[in-house]
């Protein structure tokens, strides 16, 4: 234990009168370490808050809708889910609620005017269920409506961010914008829900289903999507099965031909984003950690030319009885904290890097490290001084006490 505690002081003399040449060494590991730190702490504060984005969705919710795959695309085909699926899902799942069809009848977005102003914005149609399917609350105003659709009221419910692009009043229900060339009342504003993965949760129009319809024309080929609110959290899984069997059986496919639609949980649609969050950290956390091994480099490099500055002090210390072992402790606890200094520093470099990047971007999630973050780059900085300090260390142990004394 004192040899260990001798070894250390010893280090750190070392260190202290070699400060701006310690500094230098140490820079690779820095530059590395805060490169990984800021790299996973931005990815990994996304991550927490798509999570945090889903959680708002619901536990017990399902989304349905068309999928075409790649090889189909190409072919020209495309899978879409129709209102006949819609009513065969409320005619024979039970155990469900809140079940919306929704549609976009501009096909991706909408020209909206109000008097000189005008934006572009998402615009879809939708059932009264949808408001519990997919937790929207009114701000002002109030939701669309059964009576609306069944009278195919001409009304409309905006976001949040629709009413500032086009420089509406505070309240401005009963005001009257255009939608595509048609005209609707304003009967509610949602509550803000702000952004994820830099798209605008606020920036939409919901209309009344069958005015949607009638927008759209033919109603045979609408390709809709359709959300749903499982009564029992329990029966998750079965309900899901049971939609998947059912959907399969009205879309004739055959046993092991692959689904053309994709029934979807809150939780399911949580994970994939979380899973692509956490490959893209992977994949760019190990190409920037490769600057930890030029930084290793750089430390074996200065520890090698320590030795041959310090050779004739290691033959002082051995011909006062310094056995192998001390020297070789001694420049490896001097390389080990090199390493971790310079990683504490890195660490603290990178989260203000991560930090100041995500307050830089606008609506952009606060960059969060992770506990294993924090592990990994310290213990990867001190395995890089022990890696590249034992063949200094080594050389410096296995020095002849008399060919060191005799050298100048």
């Amino acid at each position: 234990m004192f040899s260990m505690i001798e070894s250390f002081r010893s280090a750190l003399q070392s260190i202290r009168a070699h400060s701006f040449r310690s500094f230098l060494t140490s820079l690779g590991i820095i530059i590395g370490v805060a490169s990984v730190i800021a790299v996973v702490s931005i990815l990994q504060g996304l991550s927490a808050s798509i999570s945090d984005n889903f959680k708002g969705l619901g536990a017990n919710s399902l989304s349905v809708r068309a999928e075409t795959s790649f090889a189909e695309a190409m072919q020209g085909k495309e899978n879409i889910l129709s209102l006949t699926d819609y009513e065969t899902i409320v005619a024979h799942v039970d155990d469900v609620s809140d079940v919306s069809p929704y549609f976009m009848p501009f096909s991706m977005s909408a020209a909206v005017r109000y008097g000189s102003q005008s934006t572009v914005t998402r615009v879809m149609a939708v059932t009264e269920a949808y408001q519990q399917a997919q937790q929207v609350e009114p701000q002002q105003g109030r939701f669309l409506r059964k009576s609306d659709d069944q009278s195919r009221r001409r009304v409309c419910f905006i976001g949040a961010e629709v009413r500032k692009k086009l420089k509406l009043a505070d309240n401005p229900v009963g005001t009257f914008i255009e939608i595509g060339g048609e005209w609707f009342k304003i009967i509610g504003v949602g509550e803000e829900k702000g952004e994820m993965m830099g798209m605008n949760k606020d920036d939409y129009i919901l209309m009344p289903f069958s005015v949607g319809t009638a927008i759209a024309g033919n109603s045979a080929k609408l390709n809709i999507g359709i959300s749903l609110t499982v009564n029992d959290i329990e029966q998750l899984e079965a309900v899901q099965a049971r939609l998947t069997n059912l959907l399969r059986t009205a879309h004739h496919l055959k046993p092991g031909q692959p689904n053309d639609f994709k029934v979807q949980t809150a939780k399911e649609m949580s994970d994939m984003f979380e899973g692509m969050i956490s490959t893209l950290t992977l994949v760019v956390g190990g190409i920037v950690s490769i600057s930890l091994l030029v930084g290793g480099i750089g430390i074996m490099n200065i520890m090698l030319v320590s030795v041959t500055e310090r050779t004739r002090e290691i033959g002082i210390c051995k011909a006062l009885g310094a056995q192998r072992h001390h020297i070789l402790l001694q420049f490896l606890i001097e390389a080990t904290t090199l390493s971790l200094l310079g990683g504490l520093v890195g660490l603290g470099v990178g989260y203000a890097i991560g930090f100041g990047v995500s307050k830089i971007i606008p609506e952009f999630p606060s960059a969060v490290v992770p506990w294993w973050a924090i592990l990994m780059a310290l213990g990867f900085s001190s395995l890089v001084g022990i890696v590249f300090g034992i063949m200094p260390a080594a050389k410096a142990a296995n020095l002849n006490p008399i060919d060191a004394l005799r050298y100048e």
